[in-house]
């Protein structure tokens, strides 16, 4: 199978758990990169923050068409993650590829984790700062050292820290995961030098076009149903990367 249709039929796969998921999909990003692409874990997880930016910019478009961002509170959440994103994306470039990869593993498992456990309640009790400026820096971190948008980190923390419903906390998710992948990409400015273009370029248009369905496919099909299905195939992949790191 060519590398483009490759690139083309992964970026469909991410765009459409992101639109519908409003996170986790990013989280395919970096293994479709390394083991479908040929690209280094260091490329991949830049490249990844790329694909990330652009789609979750085209699904933030379409989520606030609908009124489904708290443009307050999700700026305030953001800003907290855009000093650990810049600092974890210059960071990342240090660190050997092999803890780069495991790492990752540990936060697709985590990942998947988190999406198979029963939603939280919705809080009532307003906004915390200091909960909401804590979970946004670590998110900011995670995204910035990953190369991942941290959605399945982002929907949680709006619904139970921030008190969003969850139509509004998908919503919100996207402009979070938006500033923060692009704050990384501003730490690794100039190190790009071996990013593959013509993948990537197709990749991240098939990504933007996924999201559109993903967010038709949202309003059809139930999202615990979803979750479960994407949760189950993120396993599957942490638990092969886990395998070819031990070896």
């Amino acid at each position: 199978m060519s590398t483009l249709v490759l690139a083309l039929a992964a970026g469909a796969l991410i765009g459409l758990a992101l639109g519908a998921l409003g996170g986790g999909g990013s989280v395919l990003a970096v293994p479709a990169l390394i083991y479908l692409l040929g690209f280094s874990a260091a490329s991949a997880t830049t490249a990844s923050l790329i694909i990330v930016a652009a789609t979750s910019a085209t699904a933030l478009y379409a989520h606030a068409r609908d009124g489904h961002v708290a443009w307050k509170a999700g700026t305030l959440f953001a800003a907290a993650g855009v000093v650990p994103a810049f600092l974890a994306g210059a960071a990342a470039g240090h660190v050997p590829e092999t803890a780069l990869t495991a790492g990752f593993v540990v936060i697709a498992a985590l990942a998947a984790l988190r999406m198979l456990r029963p939603s939280a309640a919705e809080s009532t009790e307003g906004v915390r700062p200091a909960k909401a400026a804590g979970a946004g820096a670590g998110l900011g971190a995670v995204t910035g050292f990953l190369g991942v948008g941290g959605g399945f980190l982002a929907v949680p923390a709006l619904v139970g820290v921030l008190g969003l419903r969850m139509n509004r906390a998908v919503g919100t998710s996207l402009l979070v995961i938006t500033v923060n992948s692009v704050a990384a990409l501003g730490a690794r400015s100039g190190t790009g030098d071996d990013l593959r273009w013509e993948v990537i370029a197709p990749f991240a248009g098939a990504a933007i076009l996924g999201a559109w369905d993903g967010k038709r496919l949202a309003a059809k099909v139930a999202g615990a149903t979803l979750q479960r299905v994407f949760a189950f195939t993120l396993l599957a992949v942490a638990a092969f990367m886990a395998i070819d790191v031990v070896a």
